[in-house]
């Protein structure tokens, strides 16, 4: 079966972005990886173990690369992020300090709200419609 298995997302410090995926949205830390050249690979997943995809987290090597850490999609929803439970992620991530750009809406296909990372990425949680 054919599936994206990871995104990058270029960031300005591994520590600090795998604390705010793991602490603030609850993702779990599936590889970090010292390599020679001094960077890491460092993935956090969403979910559970092989159950989807996950963000591979890429330290800005170079001033072009650090230019883009927060703007990766020029300011629109670049990512979503599915729940099963939107009432209790809100509230979670709410608590943990993320920053919501609007109140939560119920829209035809469910309910979201826009939300972004602590680099200003913009993010969708969504609990799709039944």
């Amino acid at each position: 079966m054919r599936r994206i298995a990871l995104v990058t997302l270029v960031v300005d410090d591994y520590d600090e972005a795998i604390r705010f995926y793991t602490e603030a949205l609850g993702f779990r830390l599936a590889e970090d990886e010292s390599r020679p050249d001094g960077s890491r690979w460092v993935v956090v997943e969403p979910g559970t173990e092989g159950a989807g995809s996950g963000l591979l987290l890429a330290r800005a090597k170079n001033e072009s690369q650090g230019a883009r850490v927060g703007d990766q999609t020029g300011g629109r929803v670049g990512f979503f992020l599915h729940t099963d439970d939107f009432a209790r992620d809100h509230a979670r991530m709410r608590a943990a300090g993320v920053t919501f750009l609007e109140e939560p809406r119920r829209e035809a296909y469910g309910s979201v709200v826009v939300f972004q990372d602590l680099y200003g990425n913009r993010w969708d949680l969504l609990q799709p419609a039944e």
